[in-house]
C-alpha cells in the first residue's frame, strides 16, 4: 500500500480510494472522482489543496469536505 494521501485525510468526498490497474501493489495509485486514472501526486501527497478546477482533470469536481 503506498503513503496516506492528504485528500482522504482531509476527508474530500469526493475520494474514492486505491486502485491497482494490473492487480499488483506496483501499480497502485489512488483516485477520486475528479481524477479516476490517478490522483496528481501535488493533489495527493503535496500542498495543491485542489481548490479550483484544473486544466487536467476529467470533471469540474474540487475539494470537498464530508
Amino acid at each position: 500500500m503506498i503513503k496516506i494521501p492528504k485528500c482522504r485525510i482531509r476527508r474530500c468526498a469526493h475520494f474514492r480510494g486505491v486502485i491497482q490497474p494490473d492487480g499488483t501493489e506496483e501499480t497502485e495509485t489512488v483516485v477520486c472522482d475528479a481524477y479516476p486514472g490517478g490522483i496528481p501526486d501535488d493533489i495527493a501527497y503535496g500542498a495543491n489543496l485542489h481548490l479550483k478546477v484544473r486544466k487536467d482533470q476529467d470533471t469540474i469536481f474540487v475539494f470537498t469536505q464530508k
